[in-house]
Order: C-alpha cells, then sequence, then structure tokens
C-alpha cells in the first residue's frame, strides 16, 4: 500500500519549490509528480507527421516521494502511516491521527 496516491493534495518541504502545493498527477515508485511543481522546459523538434509544432514546452518532472509531505484538513502538512482497522490497512495522518479517505 503506497502511503502517496494519485489525487492526494500534497505539499513540497524541500528544494526550489519548496511550499508548493498541487495534486499528485502519476506515482512511479519512489518519485511523484505534483501539478506546477519542478517544471523544466523541453525543447521539442517539429513532427508533420504527428501533427506537433516545435518549440519550447514547459514538463512537469518527478519529485522524491521524501520531498513532499499531504495536507490535512487545515491546510498543514503531515506525514502518512499505515495502520490495521477493523482488519484493513487505511492511511492516517501522523500529526492528528485522522484517518485519510481513500478515493
Amino acid at each position: 500500500m503506497n502511503k502517496i496516491r494519485k489525487g492526494d493534495q500534497v505539499v513540497v518541504l524541500t528544494g526550489k519549490d519548496k511550499d508548493k502545493r498541487g495534486m499528485v498527477l502519476r506515482v512511479d515508485g519512489q518519485k511523484v509528480v505534483v501539478e506546477g511543481v519542478n517544471v523544466a522546459k523541453k525543447h521539442v523538434k517539429p513532427n508533420p507527421t504527428n501533427g506537433t509544432q516545435g518549440g519550447v514546452v514547459d514538463k512537469t518532472m518527478p519529485i522524491h516521494i521524501s520531498n513532499i509531505a499531504m495536507l490535512d484538513a487545515k491546510g498543514k502538512p503531515s506525514r502518512i502511516g499505515i495502520k490495521q482497522e477493523e482488519g484493513k490497512k487505511v492511511r492516517f495522518l501522523k500529526t492528528t491521527g485522522a484517518i485519510v479517505a481513500d478515493v
């Protein structure tokens, strides 16, 4: 069970995008792609067969999962834990102990 999942609201803890907030778009092992965070410029060649135009495009790059924390109901960052509850594994916020509603 992953602690961070697609659709979670997170905040960046370290790096050039510190304190930026966004939604998780994709999880790839220990890396996550967060909307509007760690954006890089990518130079794209034109490809007339596909109908793509050339130029400089903004691309969202992955960030390590240890550099983000989930937001609680009040908007504060919190780490995620996993515990057994009624025979099922559930995610909970370490700061408040509240159960995270899975989407």
